[in-house]
This record gives structure tokens, sequence and C-alpha cells, in this order.
């Protein structure tokens, strides 16, 4: 079984926020990441990355998730390269049609994942462990170092009879 540190995912989206929290979440789970704004960035850098896995939004600009991924098939090279969809737009006007085609166009391949934005961190990370055949260290109990930091800042601000209650739950759990 091969470590997520030699794994490369690609992220291609064109939100800078969404971009930068798929990138943490997949970092935190151990695998080294790569961005691209959009789907010609993605297109233009695909051979000098050379990633394992591709995480693509469906609704950008300049090429759709859906132009990528024909565009990616018609490639002998990356014709095989696992994509996670992450959309917002699955069932509105926006990306609906584009989400079908993607269903209809990926019907045949093994790994054909999809996923609602907005996304869980640990269900982001078990999906392309899974894809990747990568163990995921803790994966049952997988929290990324930023939720972690996130937690810790609200346990900061609380009174000592709250962390009593919350150190009785953690313990019948």
């Amino acid at each position: 079984m091969a470590h997520a540190s030699e794994k490369t995912i690609l992220i291609v989206d064109d939100e800078p926020d969404v971009r930068n929290f798929l990138s943490a979440c997949i970092e935190d789970a151990g695998f080294k990441t790569e961005v691209a704004a959009d789907g010609v960035e993605a297109l233009e850098r695909i051979d000098e990355i050379d990633p394992d896995l591709m995480t693509l939004d469906m609704v950008m600009p300049r090429k759709s998730g859906i132009k990528v991924i024909r565009t990616l098939r018609q490639n002998p090279k990356w014709s095989k390269l696992p994509i996670i969809v992450i959309t917002a737009h699955a069932y509105d006007e926006l990306g609906s049609e584009d989400f079908k085609e993607f269903n209809a166009f990926t019907s045949g391949l093994k790994h054909r994942y999809a996923m609602e934005k907005p996304v869980t961190p640990a269900k982001l990370v078990k999906a392309i462990g899974d894809i990747l055949d990568v163990d995921i260290e803790g994966d049952k109990e997988f929290m990324p170092l930023s939720e972690q930091a996130a937690v810790i800042e609200m346990i900061k601000g609380t009174d000592s009879d709250m962390l009593k209650k919350i150190g009785e739950m953690l313990k019948n759990t």
C-alpha cells in the first residue's frame, strides 16, 4: 500500500478560499498538493504536475469541469486519471446539465466520485485514500490539523465547568 506523501493531488477550483481549504485538508492527511485556478490552467500545467488524482470544480470560467474531463479523456496519458468532482451546483440550473453529462460521460470509469460543497475533510480524504489505495493514518478518527486548531481556539475561551463537562463527554465516547 502506498503512502500519502508519495501522491500528488491537483486541486482545480476558481474560488481561492475553496482551493486553500481543500489543499489544507489534503495536506493535513499527508498528501502533496498543487492548485490551478481554472480548467485552462489545470490543462496547461498537468504534465509538469503529474498528479495521481484531481479534484475538479464543475462550474468555472474559461473552461468548465466537464470540458476538462473531455480533454483529459482524449489524451492517453490522462484518460484514466481519477477525478473527484466537487461542486456546489450539482442540482441547480447553473451546473445540473454539466453534472448529468459528467455522470453519463464517466459511467464506465472505475472511480467516479462527486461531492457537493461544502465538503467535509474526513469524507474527502477517505475518498482519496480509497481511490489511490492509500492508508490514511487514523482514518476512522481523522481530524485535520486545521480543524484541531479551531477546536483548541474554542476551548481556550471556555470556563472550567464547561471543560469538565466536555471532558466527561469525551470519556464516554
